[in-house]
């Protein structure tokens, strides 16, 4: 496995258990059974920081779509330098980073982080173009 699949792969993992705190959050606010329901207008809001989350895990997705395939066609084009493995470690922590304090409701580095992340996919972009 190439270092870029690596971090795909902690990348994907990472977006797939930002939604964990945000349920034990819906079960601590509705209880149990009011986490399990079906989903209504009259249930109780979660907490603000479990809103944030919700919203930051909504984003890691949407941008999972961009970040996978750029690291799936520099794979099957046999394209792995150290700018692409950087670029892709980069792009795991500014995630994280961005998780964290998308959460934590502090939005000039929400926004800082989001920005790593999406110049460490323009460095795929321009490796799959041989601009690197």
């Amino acid at each position: 496995m190439s270092r870029e699949l690596m971090w795909l792969t902690l990348t994907v993992i990472l977006t797939g258990l930002m939604w964990v705190p945000y349920i034990v959050d819906r079960i601590a606010v509705r209880g149990l059974m009011g986490a399990m329901a079906n989903p209504s207008r009259d249930d109780k809001p979660h907490s603000p920081w479990a809103q944030r989350l919700l919203f930051a895990h909504e984003n890691a997705v949407q941008n999972l779509v961009i970040f996978a395939p750029l690291v799936l066609i520099l794979d099957v084009m046999g394209r792995s330098t150290q700018s692409t493995m950087i670029a892709c470690a980069v792009y795991f922590w500014a995630r994280l980073a961005h998780a964290i304090v998308y959460t934590l409701g502090i939005p000039v580095l929400r926004t800082l982080a989001f920005a790593v992340g999406f110049l460490a996919q323009a460095v795929l972009v321009l490796a799959i173009f041989g601009k690197l």
